[in-house]
């Protein structure tokens, strides 16, 4: 810190061309530094004669920026005029302090980042404060003279440049008003073919709709149509096969089992698409209750008992220990979980089929996930985005010997969404496929964790 008394006019002259000095030093631009002097000036002599004034320079490097702080103290004497110290902050910032009879003025002038350190500022403030040449009344005259030119000089020089600023602002201006009027042409052109684009779709939408709702009536008709024929094959090849039928050849007996079977598979379709059709109606209603997974589970065993290779594959189910509990329609689980199954069965050539029930980690809303994996042929990546369209089936050695009418997936996922669920495929070609059916309890009880991880039964 270095502080030095003010007692005269002419050291007054003098705090002005040190203060100047000082910001100079300190990297302050020129009107930083004119500010800075013209407050200490005028603060320096109002003052004057004051006993023991004194002023003194330090730097403030606690804060961010560091600051110059000026400090002027006297013992007695009084108090600043408010006009002199509304003066000096227009110009710096300035606080008045008096307590137990010693009188101070702080000027705090903030810095501008240079790159020195703090001790190097204190190096320059210090030799910028050495100089003690008196000054005169001239000499300060001489200085105010200067600075006012060169606050006119800059003065000027930035109202050319605010001239030449709104020259081109006014340029820019037309440049954006035609720009402005171009584009609102051209997005009242695009709003007209956004409009027409958009009617067209609207017409397509409803076409669209229009061809969804015939597919379905026709679906419907069809199907409804089928079914009474069926019915009625499957019900003649009953009564033949019947006991209390007249005998029949061994060849008879057999051609009548294929006529059967035949029949039954087309049932089953003729169903499944009646189904698929409602439920893209939104016709097919849902009846949930408590659902008994022992009894489902031992019930599909049944169905799919008769339908594979039991040498080269294994069908394994959850064990009937205990299940979680589930509130769903039985009825359209059941053809979830037959479908899913079947076709596991039916493109798997050795190995397994696994279904495993557990209850939905998650803990709200309550759900059981449903899980069939099989070691079968699986999906190569660039088919499966289309395993769920209605009637599509992967093209292949496969297929050989393995009809079937691509209604499997779409109708299983159909159902399962139906049932306000979820159902998700991953695959892998050669190694196997796994489906994995996620459906809420639609009677919103907390389920029960079974025990059943690793637990399971070949069937």
């Amino acid at each position: 810190m270095t502080s030095f008394g003010l007692s005269s006019a002419q050291d007054v002259f003098g705090l002005r061309r040190r203060a100047q000095q000082a910001a100079a030093a300190l990297a302050l631009d020129h009107q930083d530094q004119v500010r800075l002097a013209t407050a200490l000036s005028e603060l320096g002599r109002e003052r004057l004669g004051s006993l023991d004034l004194r002023v003194s320079f330090d730097l403030d490097t606690t804060d961010r920026p560091a600051s110059l702080v000026v400090t002027f103290d006297w013992s007695v004497g009084p108090p600043p005029a408010p006009e002199t110290v509304d003066l000096a902050r227009k110009l710096v910032q300035v606080r008045h302090q008096a307590d137990s009879g010693a009188n101070r003025v702080v000027i705090t002038q903030p810095l501008p980042s240079d790159g020195a350190g703090a001790a190097e500022r204190r190096t320059r403030l210090a030799e910028a404060l050495r100089d003690g040449t008196p000054s005169t009344e001239a000499d300060d005259l001489r200085a105010r003279t200067q600075d006012l030119i060169a606050t006119l000089e800059e003065t000027r020089a930035q109202r050319e440049e605010l001239r030449r600023v709104n020259e081109e602002l006014e340029e820019t201006n037309r440049g954006v008003l035609a720009l402005y009027s171009e584009l609102t042409q051209e997005l009242e052109t695009t709003n007209s073919g956004v409009l027409a684009l958009h009617s067209e779709l609207e017409d397509k939408r409803h076409q669209l709709q229009e061809a969804g709702e015939a597919k379905t009536r026709f679906w419907t008709n069809v199907s409804h149509e089928l079914r009474t024929p069926v019915n009625s094959v499957v019900a003649l090849s009953t009564l033949l096969l019947a006991p209390s039928s007249p005998p029949l050849t061994e060849e008879q007996r057999e051609q009548i089992n294929l006529v059967a079977s035949s029949g039954h598979t087309l049932l089953s379709l003729v169903n499944d698409l009646l189904d698929v059709a409602k439920a893209e109606a939104g016709h097919l209603d849902i009846h949930p209750r408590p659902v008994d997974l022992r009894l489902l589970v031992a019930h599909l065993g049944g169905l799919l008992r008769s339908g594979y290779d039991h040498d080269r594959v294994t069908l394994v189910t959850p064990g009937l220990e205990q299940q979680p509990t589930l509130v769903t329609d039985e009825t359209l689980l059941v053809r979830i979980l037959r479908n899913l199954l079947s076709n596991a069965l039916k493109f798997t050539e050795r190995g397994e089929v696994r279904l495993d029930i557990a209850v939905d980690p998650e803990p709200s809303p309550h759900a059981v996930l449903f899980t069939v994996t099989d070691t079968g042929i699986g999906i190569p990546p660039d088919e499966l985005g289309r395993v769920f369209e209605a009637f599509y089936q992967v093209r292949g050695p496969h297929q050989n010997g393995r009809p079937g009418t691509g209604l499997g997936l779409p109708y299983a996922r159909t159902l399962a969404e139906l049932l306000g669920g979820s159902l998700t495929l991953t695959s892998t070609v050669g190694v196997g496929t796994r489906v994995r059916v996620r459906l809420p309890d639609l009677g919103l009880r907390p389920l029960k964790e079974p025990d059943i991880e690793g637990s399971g039964h070949a069937r």
